[in-house]
């Protein structure tokens, strides 16, 4: 296709998509975008179908995404519905249908287990992940398959119910065509099938469970004490028994379950937490002062979604997904969605519901955070982005700080004055490039000075032999030591390239040169831990190396002056007898024994000779 029809196709296309537009109407409803395929890759939902549709074609957007979805549309097709709420439930079933390119992706897009009591003649109680309308009554979903085992077990626990698959009708069982099984005896079951129980006693337990699985477990609680306390005075202390354990179980259930006050009744609670590339999700539902689901989910962005569209999604797909009518809804913002019928928004400030909330902020953060751990566990260099990324951010640097170097002093008590410098290679240790210094130009305990010494011999030389220089500097004291190590830069013209800054020790600030206002990072900042790691090993490494010194300074002693004692000898000597002194006051022959004649009367007559000296 010649650059001519190219450029005409695309004119025909605008003028193509301007009279759609046009006759878009002013209605409530959900939009659809085509491309050149005909595949759908974006549905939206609008207020005004028209105002909303021409908002992607009268601005130049700043997201680079959206101006990319713009480029890609060929047709647009429309559905007009009679209130918004229905235009979000229809939004968010097309989505799931096509899976458009440009959507946010719901990421753990899967059908959630339920309780179902079958519509039977002696009902059984399983777990399924399918719905069938033969009059059966789910309850759930449950947001894990391990909640709604527990939930079941509970149930069976509880009370006794059969779960063979016999078609049990009142004829079946006059018949006689069924016999016991294990469940019988084991005393999990009353045997129906039988004739033993009777469909009265049996339906009444299955009250009971259901008002379990709806969260009325306090009614149950109530209905089984009365029970129990009718036994007792009726001296029926066996049967009593027996009600007493299943009364101890659902108030064990109900005092694990409970973390709001009974007042509190169907209703919902979301959250939102986010990153660059996802939303986070938490979802609630209260039920009887019980927390009766929790779940929390990701969606994946694909274009400049604000988090109040974001939340306004995550409320529509879960109410829709849990079939939750409560009404009302928790939330830390307003979502971008009209007010659901009948449906109160609340945006707490203090007492239960503010807990509520503050609760399910705590459980998506942690989402997020397990998220981004799971990730980085799969690829750690991305870990090592963020984190270089960060500090990139923090420190106002025009690049990464792939490589790190850090310098500290030691001169403890005055003596042998050193310094270390340590080399971090993308946030890691890279040890092969510690480098040791011995101070030469400076006498006595003079940080600055000796600051100034170690960076201009270390960038004197890297400069010499062309090596490759750091991105980020860190000096491991205050305003005076980053000033003698700043003036070093400057005359090796080196400011502007590389970033320096100093660490104080006594609050953790970070200084900047030629700015007497320090910077103060969070505790728990990334970019503050990996700086206080490299001042801690500079710190380490100068320390161990200026105790070697002291300690080969200390060792030197009377048996290194004796001429024809080598180091074997005097190893051998000091494991033997453990001192000098002692070796001093050793015999001849306690020498002669170690270390043979010779060396024995060597170390007689050296000692004697430093004796007189």
């Amino acid at each position: 296709m010649t650059p001519i029809e190219k450029s005409s196709k695309i004119l025909d296309k605008n003028e193509s998509l301007k009279q759609i537009v046009s006759n878009l109407p002013d209605s409530p409803g959900i939009y659809q975008y085509f491309d050149e395929t005909g595949t759908i890759i974006y549905v939206g939902k609008a207020k005004n179908l028209k105002k909303r549709v021409y908002s992607y074609f009268n601005k130049e957007h700043e997201a680079g995404k959206t101006r990319v979805l713009v480029s890609k549309i060929a047709d647009i097709r429309y559905i007009v519905v009679s209130t918004e709420e229905d235009a979000l439930l229809l939004e968010n079933n097309l989505i799931k249908q096509h899976r458009p390119r440009y959507n946010v992706l719901l990421k753990d897009d899967k059908t959630y287990p339920s309780i179902v009591v079958k519509n039977e003649y002696f009902p059984r109680i399983l777990l399924t992940r399918s719905l069938i309308r033969d009059g059966s009554q789910y309850f759930g979903p449950y947001s894990s398959l391990f909640m709604a085992k527990v939930m079941l077990q509970m149930i069976r626990d509880l009370y006794p119910l059969r779960t063979c698959k016999h078609p049990l009708t009142p004829e079946t069982i006059k018949q006689g065509r069924y016999a016991v099984c294990l469940e019988y005896h084991i005393k999990r079951c009353k045997a129906p099938c039988i004739g033993a129980q009777s469909v009265e006693d049996y339906n009444k337990n299955i009250f009971l469970i259901k008002e379990i699985l709806k969260g009325n477990s306090s009614e149950v609680s109530r209905t089984l004490l009365e029970e129990m306390q009718t036994l007792a005075a009726e001296l029926r202390f066996e049967e009593a028994q027996k009600v007493k354990v299943r009364y101890d179980a659902i108030e064990n259930y109900r005092s694990k379950s409970t973390v709001v006050p009974p007042t509190l009744s169907n209703i919902d609670v979301f959250t939102l937490d986010e990153n660059e590339s996802s939303a986070f999700i938490n979802y609630l539902h209260i039920g009887n002062g019980a927390i009766v689901q929790a779940y929390t989910f990701e969606y994946k962005k694909r274009l400049d979604e604000s988090k109040e569209e974001l939340l306004g999604l995550g409320i529509v797909e879960m109410r829709t997904r849990f079939k939750s009518v409560a009404k009302e809804i928790i939330v830390a913002f307003l979502p971008n969605i009209e007010l659901l019928n009948s449906v109160t928004f609340t945006i707490p400030q203090k007492g239960d519901k503010r807990k509520l909330l503050d609760l399910s902020l705590q459980n998506v953060k942690q989402y997020k955070v397990d998220r981004l751990k799971q990730a980085e566990k799969l690829n750690p260099e991305q870990r090592t982005t963020r984190i270089l990324t960060t500090m990139q951010k923090d420190l106002l640097m025009h690049e990464l700080p792939m490589h790190i170097e850090c310098f500290d002093n030691s001169n403890i008590q005055g003596t042998n004055p050193v310094a270390a410098c340590v080399v971090f290679k993308k946030a890691k240790p890279s040890k092969k490039d510690y480098r040791h210094y011995h101070i030469k130009t400076v006498e006595g305990p003079d940080d600055f000075a000796s600051m100034n010494e170690v960076v201009h011999r270390r960038y004197k030389r890297l400069l010499e032999e062309n090596e490759p220089l750091p991105q980020l500097i860190i000096v491991d004291g205050g305003k005076g030591q980053l000033s003698a190590a700043t003036e070093v830069l400057r005359s090796l013209g080196l400011i502007g390239k590389i970033t320096i800054i100093g660490i104080a020790k006594r609050l953790e600030e970070l200084f900047f040169p030629d700015d007497p206002i320090p910077l103060y990072l969070d505790k728990n900042s990334e970019t503050l831990k990996v700086i206080q790691r490299l001042r801690d090993e500079a710190h380490r490494f100068g320390i161990t190396f200026h105790r070697s010194l002291r300690s080969k300074q200390q060792t030197l002693s009377e048996l290194d002056q004796i001429k024809g004692i080598g180091e074997v000898t005097k190893q051998t000597l000091l494991k033997q007898f453990k001192s000098v002194k002692r070796i001093k006051e050793a015999t001849f022959e306690q020498l002669q024994e170690h270390v043979g004649t010779s060396k024995a009367q060597c170390i007689i007559d050296g000692f004697n000779n430093n004796k007189e000296a």
